[in-house]
């Protein structure tokens, strides 16, 4: 399953945002700076086109999306008890939307070494080009999430930060979006202290 590193085009590729849910925030130290770059990265999927589907893990219990993110415009907001995303039920969407299936899928969301790191490897199976969103990713704990980004890194993925995939879906600043794209990045990220690791480089 060879990654075939091309850019992204919003017409072959899907948003998929994972488990954000309100339950989560007090025991996730870095929610709400991951929620302020999700959020970023969300309204800029939506100005580009690029489709989104949402999940929310076992949402009887652990809640809704959190309000923070304006997911109105996602194909599905589906409710999940498998730790992947790719459910029979978003499998049925993404066919619906692509055909067949998306050239590339950008990730995002938590936890990255349960739902979001079993999700990426079902997409990898199907060799879907999978782009992680390092700081729109969380866990309870750093080195879960750190060491979550490696192991997918090492599985084929693409682990990059949400400006990097916004800039290369936009790719030209006469493109008649990059108004709307550039008011969302004129913000700078919020620091999500990952762990760099220069020979990973």
């Amino acid at each position: 399953m060879a990654l075939r590193r091309c850019h992204l085009n919003p017409k072959k590729t899907l948003f998929l945002l994972c488990d954000i849910q309100e339950k989560f925030r007090p025991g996730m130290p870095l929610f709400d700076k991951m929620v302020k770059n999700a959020d970023k990265l969300t309204k800029a999927g939506k100005a580009l086109d690029v489709p989104l589907i949402v999940t929310e893990h076992y949402p009887e219990k652990l809640g809704k999306t959190v309000a923070d993110l304006d997911v109105a415009h996602a194909k599905i907001v589906l409710g999940k008890t498998y730790f992947s995303m790719m459910t029979p039920q978003v499998k049925s969407v993404i066919k619906d939307i692509f055909g067949e299936k998306p050239e590339d899928v950008v990730l995002y969301g938590l936890e990255s070494h349960i739902c979001v790191e079993q999700t990426a490897i079902d997409l990898r199976e199907q060799d879907i080009n999978v782009y992680i969103v390092a700081d729109c990713c969380c866990s309870r704990l750093n080195q879960d999430r750190d060491l979550a980004l490696e192991r997918l890194r090492q599985a084929g993925c693409v682990i990059t930060t949400s400006e990097s995939v916004i800039f290369d879906l936009v790719r030209d600043k006469n493109n008649p979006k990059f108004d709307a794209i550039r008011r969302l990045v004129n913000t700078t990220s919020v620091d999500m202290e990952l762990t760099r690791n220069p020979a990973k480089l």
